[in-house]
């Protein structure tokens, strides 16, 4: 049989292209960072595309390429260390009278956030439920990073991917018999991590943006006291790369106060969604009067108020979520 090389590219495209955000979401559960997402969903469409000529197709197409995402997010897991937050490593920092301790980049590998632009769904793509804001939340996706690879993968297979215990023991080449167990295992790691999940505003609700307004301000003016209305009582403070994290209103304002806040127009804050939660990309005005990338920084909003802030030390995460890498004239 004659072979048409780009008939085949062509044909492969068109099965393929429509999972791709879906994967992305997949990848990044696994693996906890977009970048590294990213980079995974293009070896998984280069193995598929060196594997088409051989699907035979006893399975879906999109069984068949989580087959493949799957297993090279195993295989690129292997030698690495989980991503945590701070406070995934310890409990909260009962001294408030120090700024906090600041992590090497070789000592520990921080969780990611995701921008929400990335994954969502165009309003006829059918992937809309499977990448659910509730399977991208911060707290789901750090907890997962706490779980054993392939059990990671068992529980987002069977319950955010909601496919069989059969076709999850056949993406990853076990029994059903482990495929049952990895997830009771999985969901009783999961409750013991988080066994109190509360609930969370989505980013498009009033009330999340009020908040999230609330905090912008403050920051821009300058303002503690106006964290007072938007943090609640009980709510956390924690920082990549800081080892360091405050629990209570009292220690988040205090350590924001004495040691981030500075002076009004010393930041400048762009509304954007990051997993499913109200965030903002962070600039800093620099000695040339011009605001450079800081970060992101998300809330997870709740109608009683924000219960936690996760703020990211990471510049490049600006341009990331697709804003500037710098603004003229602060």
């Amino acid at each position: 049989m004659t072979s048409h090389p780009q008939a085949d590219r062509d044909r492969f495209t068109a099965e393929t292209r429509h999972f791709r955000r879906e994967l992305l979401a997949h990848c990044y559960r696994m693996a906890g960072s977009a970048q590294d997402a990213e980079d995974l969903v293009q070896e998984t469409y280069l193995r598929a595309w060196r594997a088409y000529a051989g699907f035979e197709r006893r399975s879906s197409v999109r069984s068949w390429l989580y087959r493949i995402a799957t297993n090279v997010c195993l295989t690129a897991l292997e030698p690495r260390s989980i991503r945590v937050l701070p406070s995934g490593l310890s409990g909260p920092c009962e001294a408030v009278d120090g700024p906090p301790n600041i992590l090497g980049p070789d000592e520990v590998s921080w969780l990611e956030p995701i921008p929400e632009a990335w994954l969502t769904p165009t309003a006829d793509d059918p992937a809309a439920v499977v990448i659910a804001r509730e399977s991208l939340r911060l707290a789901l996706i750090a907890g997962l990073q706490h779980l054993p690879a392939r059990q990671r993968a068992i529980l987002i297979l069977r319950e955010v991917l909601a496919f069989s215990a059969a076709e999850t023991a056949e993406i990853l080449d076990t029994t059903t018999a482990a495929v049952k167990s990895g997830l009771q295992r999985a969901r009783s790691r999961l409750n013991d991590l988080d066994p109190n999940r509360e609930t969370v505003l989505e980013p498009t609700d009033p009330r999340a943006r009020t908040l999230l307004d609330g905090y912008i301000a403050a920051f821009e003016h300058s303002d503690a006291r106006m964290l007072e209305q938007v943090l609640r009582a009980d709510a956390t403070l924690e920082a990549t790369p800081f080892a360091d994290w405050q629990s209570g209103r009292r220690g988040c304002i205090h350590m924001l106060a004495t040691y981030v806040l500075g002076a009004p127009g010393d930041w400048r804050m762009l509304p954007t969604t990051a997993n499913g939660h109200p965030a903002a990309v962070v600039y800093h005005c620099g000695t040339d009067g011009s605001l450079h990338p800081d970060g992101v920084v998300v809330l997870i909003a709740t109608p009683t108020g924000v219960s936690r802030v996760i703020k990211f030390h990471d510049p490049a995460l600006v341009t990331t979520f697709g804003f500037p890498e710098a603004i003229r004239g602060g």
